[in-house]
């Protein structure tokens, strides 16, 4: 697939400044980088596009061969012998310091500490926290044990035994990148020795084995508002894992899973619960007590209810975490045949059946227009 110009793919200007250059790579790394965009193919296309045209037009060099001869002039496949960044040219040494500058600050890695080592923001973690309906309308405080990786305390991060510091990487000279260069072309990578940390550990802390960072669980205490549901994530920042190198931790994401609930649901700030009633009820009226969040309420049921009906109870629902009204508590009624019935009871409810029979439209409308639509029904096939 042919490649974007340069200039589109950053959104600038051919005449664009270098502080113009760095703004705009730093806005589209922002949007497209994979971190914020997970298994997103297509944000990880656009991050890297985005990255490959700020590597030439950040260089004088390199920008210039390519607004002379397009792609041609900067393709790396011409090879050469291995050399440190920072050497021979001063616009491969310009180009790291300044991409180490933009890439660190805006994800908090890659940049170099003191010493030359370069230090790497560790990784967010996420952690799935299950909780009663009544815990997440109600808001709580929960405790969780997290598997993390944590910065050794043994060498405070640096990987190198106590006593001793990491030394400068002898391929790189410490810029954690090598330049491939023959004539006027270069193709800037990561450093094959140290692997772009700029320092080799010579005599590793026996804890961690030179890596700077243990395995540990740590117990943390998580505050829920009251309000969240199902999706929501709480971010913990800071209590991610740990940077490498000493580099700043990641964050940790707690994510919102709110388990059914026997008698209601949720849908936004409403709750819904259905209630079943008696045929005598139902036919007569009645009260009864239903059950709430809060608490216990009593519910008038008007006589001739038929299943289906909805009883609205306001300010009985949830108050959402963004803020916003409280919802409500939609009572749906669901009238209830009597089961397991004795000879007495069956007797009575047929000489009501026969107390009202004849004058079935008036008692039981529904029914009685149901039927009429079928006798249509079937004299329109006949006709």
């Amino acid at each position: 697939m042919a490649k974007r110009d340069y200039y589109e793919v950053l959104g600038v200007s051919k005449n664009a400044s270098e502080a113009e250059l760095k703004k705009a790579y730093r806005r589209s790394a922002q949007k497209h980088h994979p971190d914020r965009n997970p298994d997103d193919e297509d944000a990880e296309h656009k991050f890297k596009e985005c990255k490959e045209a700020y590597e030439i037009l950040s260089n004088s060099q390199k920008r210039a061969a390519y607004d002379q001869f397009g792609h041609a002039g900067v393709d790396p496949s011409m090879g050469g012998g291995y050399g440190p960044a920072g050497a021979g040219a001063g616009a491969g040494a310009s180009f790291s310091d300044m991409f180490g500058d933009v890439f660190g600050d805006i994800f908090g890695g890659g940049r170099a500490a003191g010493g030359g080592q370069r230090v790497y923001r560790g990784s967010d973690l996420r952690y799935n926290l299950e909780l009663s309906l009544e815990d997440a309308v109600a808001g709580t405080e929960v405790k969780i044990r997290v598997p993390t990786q944590v910065t050794c305390d043994a060498c405070s991060g640096s990987g190198a035994k106590k006593g001793s510091t990491p030394t400068t990487c002898t391929t790189c000279g410490g810029h954690g990148q090598v330049r491939m260069q023959q004539g006027f072309f270069s193709l800037q990578q990561t450093c094959p020795r140290c692997h772009g940390s700029g320092t080799i550990i010579t005599d590793p802390c026996q804890k961690c084995h030179g890596q700077g960072r243990v395995q540990e669980r740590k117990t943390l205490s998580v505050k829920v508002p009251a309000g969240v549901d199902t999706g929501d994530r709480i971010r913990l920042a800071g209590e991610g894992e740990a940077g490498e190198s000493g580099g700043p931790p990641g964050d940790l994401y707690v994510q919102i899973q709110v388990k059914p609930h026997p008698i209601f649901t949720r849908e936004e700030n409403n709750l819904y619960c259905e209630v079943p009633i008696s045929f005598v009820t139902a036919a007569l009226g009645g009260e009864l007590e239903v059950p709430t969040l809060s608490g216990r309420v009593n519910l008038k049921i008007p006589a001739e209810t038929q299943t289906g009906k909805m009883f609205r109870m306001r300010g009985k629902g949830v108050k959402q975490v963004r803020g916003g009204p409280v919802g409500d508590l939609v009572c749906r009624v669901k009238v209830e045949t009597p089961v397991k019935l004795n000879r007495k009871q069956k007797e009575l409810l047929q000489e009501f059946s026969t107390a009202v029979e004849g004058d079935g439209s008036r008692h039981s409308p529904q029914a009685s227009s149901w039927v009429d639509g079928v006798k249509k029904f079937f004299d329109g096939l006949g006709g």
